[in-house]
């Protein structure tokens, strides 16, 4: 009988140091879980681009924003100024284009680190992104051929016109709100040349880059741009709640108070654009 209480004691004490064995394992298993989604859920942007050594800018071909040179290169005001926070990161820069349409999931799968190719402050990308201060003003004005100009002086005007824009651009949006009847292509360049080719009546383009590609001395010189549909400012986009927006706030300042980015906006004719920062 004692032989059997004693051997019962010791199975019960056994199953007890058991339990306690793995209450402790278990308890370490889930602080080091909780850690390790602490760490990921307060990665510093800027960290994770200077360990992997590349700054990944997702752009559109977009002059005089973001353009390739003679030599395949790319190069534009934004392209320039991107080079200048990657130099001053200590990484590389690399340039993607992308699907504007697809920007945002661009940014939130890790494809890109950043959204600079003149982007409109729209409630759509301020909420879905972590946005840098404006640094540039624009406008949607509506392109037309040169001998349509003269009766495009107004938004009725234009009313009846069939109109090619962006996919999910602020020209997009200004067409919705002014009822136009449009097609969505793929880029801003593609609208141009829908309205070249005579496939539309006119497009909608942001207004720096309508300096660049339409009119006397282009290769659009039989195109022209006429009505402001907006007024807007360009900002530059990272991931939601990254550090990377502030550390590029911080850096244009410093371009800006050194004359750099005056410098690079005269390169590109946009000096008239520039916001104070």
């Amino acid at each position: 009988m004692k032989k059997r209480l004693l051997s019962g004691m010791l199975a019960g004490l056994m199953a007890l140091s058991m339990v306690a064995c793995g209450s402790s394992a278990d308890t370490a298993a889930s602080d080091s879980a909780a850690a390790d989604t602490t760490d990921t859920a307060t990665e510093s942007d800027v960290d994770y681009i200077k360990n992997k050594g590349t700054l990944i800018v997702g752009i559109t071909d977009f002059a005089p924003m973001d353009y390739k040179d003679d030599n395949g290169e790319w190069i534009g005001y934004d392209a320039d100024l991107a080079k200048e926070v990657a130099k001053s990161l200590g990484v590389d820069v690399e340039f993607v284009e992308i699907d504007w349409d697809n920007k945002i999931l661009e940014l939130q799968n890790k494809s890109i680190d950043v959204v600079w190719n003149g982007m409109t402050l729209t409630p759509e990308v301020t909420n879905a992104m972590e946005c840098t201060k404006p640094y540039l003003n624009n406008a949607q004005v509506v392109v037309v051929s040169n001998d349509k100009a003269a009766e495009i002086t107004s938004v009725d005007a234009a009313a009846d016109l069939s109109f090619a824009v962006e996919s999910g651009s602020a020209g997009e949006a200004a067409a919705e709100e002014n009822g136009f009847n449009y097609v969505a292509v793929k880029t801003q360049a593609d609208a141009v040349m829908e309205v070249s080719a005579g496939t539309s009546d006119a497009c909608i383009i942001d207004l720096l880059m309508a300096g660049a590609m339409v009119g006397e001395g282009t290769s659009y010189d039989n195109l022209t741009h006429t009505v402001e549909l907006t007024t807007e400012e360009y900002g530059i986009g990272c991931r939601k709640d990254s550090d990377l927006a502030a550390y590029i706030n911080d850096e244009l300042k410093a371009l800006y108070d050194d004359g750099t980015m005056e410098e690079i906006a005269n390169k590109y004719g946009v000096q008239d654009a520039i916001v104070t920062l």
